[in-house]
């Protein structure tokens, strides 16, 4: 696949809990191969309903899809469970540093690569390329996750989601909660898939700073609907940004059509 190639794309989706409370209203949302995506929005803007959208979760949330399309590499992908997207290499790591926090930071990397039915010698391979990423994972491969920094917490939670050789890598808030100094080398080593292995990446981000540093394009999301969309460095130019991600919206009607950065 080359870079122009449409690896997912949201088409006006729409959901809701609970049959009753919306949550998204119109979200529209690309990421072609090989590019780093941002997904912006104050807290409660939507991102989280979006990412669990697209990765089948959001029926575990007593979510509903309600109108809209979701797409990942040409199939349907709200008719996918979400053990079959992961096979297919949608995989996501979700809000809130998920680590088994009673097995070693190995043993969950390690079991990041169950299911897909690698041999040693290639876990060996993937495990040393996260360790390679992220060197203090190494050096704190036999403490149980749970006693572990918050950095740690996240390196490894983003690690065994390496381990299951993700084609595209969707991150929910990884930056939360976090020093800047750790969110940096996170950032960096995402970069570094990207640049060198051309994973594709959607990353959703309160912290539009550091997501806009790093990505190729971006979506903002207000009130479950994308509302401004373009290229990272064009949105980083624009004082809407930061209305947007402090959420105090922009001038006109929130109905309006989602304004574009050529």
């Amino acid at each position: 696949m080359s870079i122009h190639e449409v690896l997912l794309s949201l088409d006006g989706v729409e959901a809701t809990y609970n049959h009753a409370i919306r949550a998204l209203s119109g979200v529209r949302l690309t990421v072609r191969t090989g590019e780093i995506v941002a997904l912006l929005g104050a807290n409660g803007a939507g991102k989280t309903t979006a990412l669990k959208a697209l990765s089948g979760l959001l029926s575990a949330e007593r979510g509903q899809i309600t109108a809209g399309t979701i797409t990942y590499d040409g199939v349907d992908a709200a008719r996918r469970s979400p053990a079959d997207l992961v096979r297919r290499g949608l995989v996501q790591v979700l809000e809130g540093r998920h680590c088994f926090r009673s097995l070693t930071v190995e043993e969950n990397l390690l079991s990041g690569a169950l299911g897909r039915g690698a041999g040693r010698a290639e876990v060996r391979h993937d495990l040393a390329r996260v360790y390679t990423l992220f060197p203090r994972l190494r050096d704190r491969r036999r403490t149980l996750a749970g006693l572990t920094s918050g950095g740690e917490q996240q390196m490894t939670a983003i690690g065994r989601a390496l381990m299951a050789r993700p084609r595209l890598l969707v991150l929910d808030e990884p930056s939360m909660g976090l020093a800047p100094l750790v969110v940096e080398g996170i950032f960096n080593a995402l970069k570094i898939l990207n640049r060198e292995e051309g994973l594709s990446i959607l990353v959703a981000e309160q912290n539009s700073t550091v997501a806009l540093r790093h990505a190729d394009r971006a979506a903002v999301l207000e009130n479950g609907r994308t509302v401004l969309e373009g290229s990272a460095p064009d949105l980083r130019e624009r004082d809407d940004v930061k209305a947007f991600y402090l959420g105090l919206g922009v001038e006109g009607d929130a109905g309006e059509p989602a304004a574009s950065v050529h």
